[in-house]
């Protein structure tokens, strides 16, 4: 992730600027795509480019595998916009969706590497889960010249890479957020901490109201390791990169920064900054919980800003959540400004497919910049990894406007999650070992020992 991602973020934000003054996710499911289908005839948009029609009028079926399974908001709505809208300009082809919420997904998929996978696939362009699915040949590869004129943000491609080869394209620049009820804040007096000193005051002034200060998905391991690498930023500042490669390189996690974030995450859990049962309690579970008004605060990325334009959250909610990032931390070498960015989630083709050729027409059809950056924008899920500038109308939420404003104002972004930068086997054992240091199960040292053998 380099700094044209914040320039071009800032040209964003400006547009959107002058425009005005002109004048995710649930629970599990597994959902069929629609069947519509449409007597248009020809379609331009359905090809291989921007332009190129499909090869034949020969019956085509197309296996997704997704990992959206809320098919009415967020991700996994514009993703069956899209689904919806190919199908019904290509009469001849029908789009099967499987979808399940993220960690049902993976187990599946690994199942999937084995026995077959199905024909577009999600993925996620980070080591812990590619480098795997690379070296095993699940993928075919994709043509970077195809993408020349898809707005791709400079250096979103390269996590999705293997030897300067193209595997995958990803969806989003995505950042964690603690999500509030600013209206719950002002009813109470409650200020937005600056640090995290005022962060650990402000959750003792909220149990203290009787509501759970942060909602937290501890149950699936990934959110808290994000928690930490948040923290971790803080602590290390532009450090964070350097320190999480050497420690995953050589096994070693004792860094004095890794052992100060974790002794922190560790500390907060203690106090009682997250739900009861926080470490055992899913994606869907913690969302109700903020989106209930049970919770002030709720942890998780930028993805949800989705949540400010779903009509199935009470508008007295709906209409007041608002954003902010990790606090400084006393100490610390990280500014208020420097935060956690990465390219995440995207889709493949699998290199087996039947009908791979139709596979990826309709995965560059997906990424054609007025589909997936346009509707996505438009819905509010976030900051794609393609150039949004065109459609931005200055109308736009004030939550989007806010993670706008934070990654316009960045000084620095690290780059990967810590629990994504290993092997799978590192992966695993961070995600598995966190709820238990968190809680005081485990001691820090016997973690920081545990997740490094994983890298051995």
């Amino acid at each position: 992730m380099k700094k044209k991602i914040i320039s071009l973020l800032i040209t964003a934000v400006l547009a959107a600027t002058m425009l005005a003054g002109c004048g995710n996710s649930g629970n599990s499911a597994s959902t069929a795509g629609g069947t519509q289908k449409s007597a248009a005839g020809d379609s331009e948009a359905a090809g291989a480019g921007n332009s190129s029609p499909a090869a034949s009028d020969e019956a085509v079926t197309i296996k997704l595998f997704s990992n959206l399974p809320d098919r009415k908001n967020g991700q996994g709505l514009v993703e069956q916009m899209i689904i919806d809208e190919y199908m019904a300009a290509n009469r001849n082809v029908t789009i099967e969706v499987e979808a399940l919420d993220e960690e049902a997904y993976k187990t599946k998929f690994k199942a999937y590497a084995m026995n077959g996978m199905p024909d577009v696939v999600s993925i996620w362009g980070q080591p812990a889960f590619l480098d795997e699915v690379l070296d095993a040949g699940v993928l075919a590869e994709l043509n970077e010249a195809d993408y020349a004129d898809y707005g791709f943000i400079a250096g979103s491609l390269e996590g999705f890479k293997k030897d300067g080869r193209l595997y995958g394209l990803p969806r989003n620049t995505d950042i964690m957020l603690f999500y509030y009820n600013e209206k719950m804040f002002e009813d109470n007096g409650w200020a937005v901490p600056a640090t995290y000193d005022e962060l650990t005051a402000l959750c003792a002034d909220i149990k203290a109201a009787g509501i759970t200060p942060i909602a937290m998905d501890g149950g699936d391991g990934w959110p808290m390791a994000c928690f930490l690498t948040d923290i971790l930023v803080k602590v290390a500042g532009t450090d964070y990169a350097d320190i999480v490669r050497n420690a995953v390189a050589t096994g070693d996690f004792t860094a004095p920064e890794i052992q100060k974030a974790t002794q922190i995450l560790a500390d907060s859990a203690a106090a009682d900054m997250f739900q009861v049962g926080y470490d055992s309690q899913d994606y869907g579970t913690t969302m109700n919980l903020f989106t209930n008004g049970r919770a002030a605060m709720y942890c998780m990325g930028s993805w949800d800003c989705s949540m400010a334009l779903n009509e199935d959250i009470a508008p007295e909610i709906r209409d007041h959540i608002r954003a902010f990032t990790m606090p400084v931390i006393d100490g610390g070498k990280g500014g208020a400004n420097d935060i956690a960015a990465w390219n995440g989630g995207g889709y493949a083709v699998s290199a087996s497919s039947s009908v791979k050729d139709e596979a990826v027409r309709f995965l560059n059809y997906m990424y054609q910049p007025d589909k997936l950056s346009k509707y996505g924008w438009e819905n509010g899920v976030g900051m794609s990894a393609q150039d949004q500038t065109a459609y931005l109308t200055g109308s736009e939420t004030e939550l989007q406007k806010q993670v706008m404003d934070i990654l316009k104002n960045a000084t620095s972004v690290s780059g990967t999650p810590i629990n994504d930068c290993g092997p799978s086997a590192f992966k695993t054992s961070i995600e598995s070992e966190i709820q238990g240091v968190s809680n005081g199960s485990v001691a820090v040292e016997d973690f920081l020992e545990a997740i490094g053998a994983a890298c051995r």
